[in-house]
């Protein structure tokens, strides 16, 4: 893993939700996006070299709205880059670690992911990512 790529946020209200962290980042959103693998939309902030994901249902009953109807809104994963996300996936399933999916798919801001089972990291849901070429 080469450093945490970004933060996910699980929003309820999109609009609402930019407003705020503008606000309280001081720095305006840089790019939205419909990732539809996922149903969901997104909003990405950079502040310094760090990166913040807005994430908000598309559809009901969407993964985030199940997310936030069980724990609420807030921190939903944390992302990490990796240079090669299918030797990554294979180091860390040779590990122990659950993968969500067997091959990477391509999420926003276009990257190629992967996620981790929370049950096999303690809890936390964990992002792959690798830029595509």
């Amino acid at each position: 893993m080469i450093k945490l790529e970004h933060i996910g946020i699980a929003v309820k209200d999109l609009q609402q939700s930019i407003g705020l962290f503008e606000m309280l980042l001081n720095s305006p959103c840089y790019k939205t996006e419909t990732v539809e693998s996922e149903q969901v939309t997104t909003a990405f902030f950079r502040k310094g070299e760090t990166k913040i994901e807005l994430l908000a249902n598309l559809v009901t009953g969407g993964v985030i709205e199940k997310f936030i109807d069980k724990k609420g809104e807030g921190i939903h994963h944390l992302a990490f880059a990796v240079n090669d996300i299918r030797a990554e996936m294979k180091r860390l399933q040779a590990q122990g670690f659950v993968l969500l999916q067997e091959e990477p798919k391509k999420g926003a801001d276009n990257k190629w992911v992967c996620f981790l089972h929370p049950k096999s990291s303690n809890g936390v849901l964990i992002e792959l990512c690798e830029d595509i070429s």
